[in-house]
Order: C-alpha cells, then sequence, then structure tokens
C-alpha cells in the first residue's frame, strides 16, 4: 500500500510547459524542418506523378498488376502529402490537448 507521501509525490506538477527561444538555435532548427517538409513534399509529386502514369500505363497496356501498383501508390502519394501538409496543424491539435490534461 502506497503511503499518503508517495501519492503527494505522484501528483506533483513539474510546471514545465514548451517555450520557445529557449535553447539557440531553434530558428536553424525550424528552418530544417521546413526544408525537410518542403523535400517531402517535392518527393510526394515525383511519386505521385510516376504512380498515376504507371496506373494510365497499366490500364492501357492491359497490365493488371501495373495498374494496381500505381492505384496503390497514386493513393499512398495522396496520403503522404495530407500527412506532410498537415503535420504541423496536427501536432498543435494534439499539443494544445495534452496540455488540457490535469
Amino acid at each position: 500500500m502506497t503511503s499518503l507521501a508517495d501519492r503527494l509525490y505522484l501528483a506533483f506538477d513539474p510546471g514545465i510547459t514548451p517555450k520557445g527561444g529557449g535553447l539557440p538555435g531553434l530558428s536553424v532548427l525550424k528552418s530544417v524542418v521546413s526544408s525537410i517538409n518542403m523535400f517531402g513534399i517535392i518527393a510526394v509529386v515525383g511519386a505521385l506523378a510516376v504512380s498515376l502514369a504507371m496506373w494510365a500505363w497499366g490500364h492501357h497496356t492491359g497490365g493488371h498488376q501495373a495498374e494496381a501498383n500505381g492505384k496503390k501508390g497514386a493513393t499512398v502519394a495522396a496520403g503522404a502529402a495530407l500527412g506532410l501538409g498537415a503535420a504541423n496543424g496536427i501536432v498543435a491539435f494534439f499539443s494544445a490537448l495534452g496540455s488540457q490534461v490535469q
């Protein structure tokens, strides 16, 4: 059985919240992450173009495997574009949701 002191220790609020400007290089890190996100979006555009071309080629030549892979690639590329575009909003949403936990 836990003692009252143990329960109070578990309920301790450390008072830590995210704060901008706490470490040097934060602006550089934001720039690097933004560049990685842009690189990912550009790569997804290329992947989508290749997948759509494979889908069309498979459809017109009767290559059912190529057509199926093109559809799959187009779906994955669209999902990746959605995820990359919404990454900041998703993290902000769950961060705000997590800050409401008491």
